[in-house]
């Protein structure tokens, strides 16, 4: 569990964040009793995600023009009611190790509850969170409960008699000098990006009619209620075996790399559009009739303005091969899986691959066409609408799990209108030439 603590840097007494309260949340109200926790197995796409760190987003917020000790208590129970909703997220893993040389995994829904942290960080302003380019790291950091976890270490056995571990879900909330910050760390093996904006934005609307049920009834809430029932191929065994006598012999574990660096970068919509417009362009004056023919969209299209700057940066030969690794979300693409609404993970790894030389000689409509193959969209997560009852979010953070050398998040810029924002992670040379490529960087504007 995060302790309060100092900053790397020599600003590290003033930027201290400090944990006044632990508390565990429990659904509000409970699910309805049954003779034994329900079991909730795990799909194949949840078991690949064992290895991987907590998801860790969270929003800056002003701070309340009523600024009140209940403030925390107010988001206490409003987290209570989104918990009911997803119930399962107050469960924990169980990990079956008694069958010979397999394990499996399932999550149980005891009911046990999540974890809600209050700290504040009075030295800390709503600029030196939101500060960018560059991301302070361990700040940003200490604005998260449950770091440094991979998803299989929240697993239990499921008859040792021995404690439980990490709670499924757990969120923090931070009260700086002049905002408020909302971390939020979810299990990856329970749910992915999209299940866990679900969840925030479940919370936040929640906490908008801070009336009960009653309140809901007169402001209907915008997100779909959860389905929570998870799909497998028929052909898939259920729970699902996993070849290994022990679970900790299948999880990988990564490597963290401390040197890395984050960047937020921020494209207003009309930059946006600059870059599609140029995409489209150069893809229509392809003499391939095929090529011709294909609609880039905005996301293709910056998308492919990093991928060429990232291959510059990299100092790359133009005979290296280097690949682009597009999560595809499968909502409403397979049968059986509802478009809204699944808890669960559901997305697939598309890999995009070509030379350097390729990437960069033949422009950014060629390299938009590369990405266009593989995705006609990609799923969009609703972050600035997240609106706790005192105002939209000045800003978006991820905490420090699952930070990989050319990871790139994307969402919705602010003010939305078309702007996106990305959140990048390179190694610090990489990112000091990124910064310095005037190609890229003239897209970049200031939120």
């Amino acid at each position: 569990m995060q302790q309060g603590g100092s900053m790397a840097n020599g600003t590290g007494a003033r930027r201290r964040v400090e944990v006044i309260s632990r508390r565990v949340v429990h659904a509000d109200p409970p699910p309805a009793p049954a003779a034994a926790p329900r079991t909730i197995h795990l799909t194949p796409w949840d078991l690949r995600m064992l290895s991987l760190d907590y998801i860790q987003k969270g929003v800056l917020l002003p701070k309340p023009d009523d600024h009140e000790a209940a403030l925390v208590d107010c988001l206490a129970s409003s987290f209570a009611r989104a918990l009911a909703r997803f119930h399962p997220f107050a469960g924990r893993l169980a990990v079956d190790e008694t069958a010979a040389d397999t394990v499996t995994v399932s999550l149980r829904c005891t009911g046990e509850g999540a974890e809600l942290v209050h700290a504040a960080a009075p030295g800390v302003a709503a600029a030196d969170v939101a500060a960018a380019p560059h991301i302070p790291r361990d700040l940003v950091a200490a604005l998260f409960p449950l770091n440094g976890l991979a998803s299989a270490d929240a697993a239990s056995s499921v008859d040792d008699g021995a404690p439980r571990r990490a709670p499924l879900l757990a969120a923090q909330v931070t009260e700086l000098a002049d905002a408020v910050f909302v971390g939020v760390s979810l299990n990856h093996a329970v749910g992915d990006g999209t299940t866990f904006w679900h969840f925030v934005n479940t919370w936040s609307g929640l906490s908008r009619t801070s009336g009960g049920e009653a309140s809901e009834h007169t402001h209907p809430h915008p997100h779909p209620l959860p389905v929570l029932e998870r799909w497998f191929l028929d052909t898939c065994p259920v729970p699902v075996p996993l070849p290994f006598a022990r679970l900790e012999h299948a999880v990988r574990r990564y490597e963290r790399r401390p040197e890395l660096r984050e960047c937020f970068f921020h494209f207003s919509a009309e930059s946006v559009r600059r870059l599609k417009a140029t995409a489209n362009a150069e893809v229509r004056a392809r003499s391939d009739e095929d090529m011709a023919a294909t609609t880039i969209s905005s996301l293709q299209a910056l998308l492919a303005h990093l991928w060429r700057a990232v291959c510059r940066a990299r100092l790359l030969a133009p005979s290296q091969e280097t690949a682009y690794v597009l999560l595809i979300g499968c909502r409403g693409r397979v049968r059986g899986i509802p478009p809204a609404g699944y808890v669960g993970n559901a997305v697939v790894p598309c890999k995009v691959a070509s030379t350097a030389g390729e990437v960069q000689e033949r422009g950014l409509g060629w390299a938009a066409r590369q990405l266009n193959c593989a995705v006609a969209s990609s799923p969009r997560f609703d972050v600035y609408g997240n609106d706790f009852a005192w105002g939209t979010p000045l800003a978006v953070r991820s905490g420090p799990g699952n930070k990989l050398d050319g990871k790139t998040s994307v969402f919705e810029g602010r003010g939305g209108g078309g702007a996106v924002a990305l959140e990048v992670c390179f190694a610090p040379d990489t990112l000091a030439r990124l910064l310095d490529d005037a190609e890229f960087m003239d897209a970049v504007t200031a939120p």
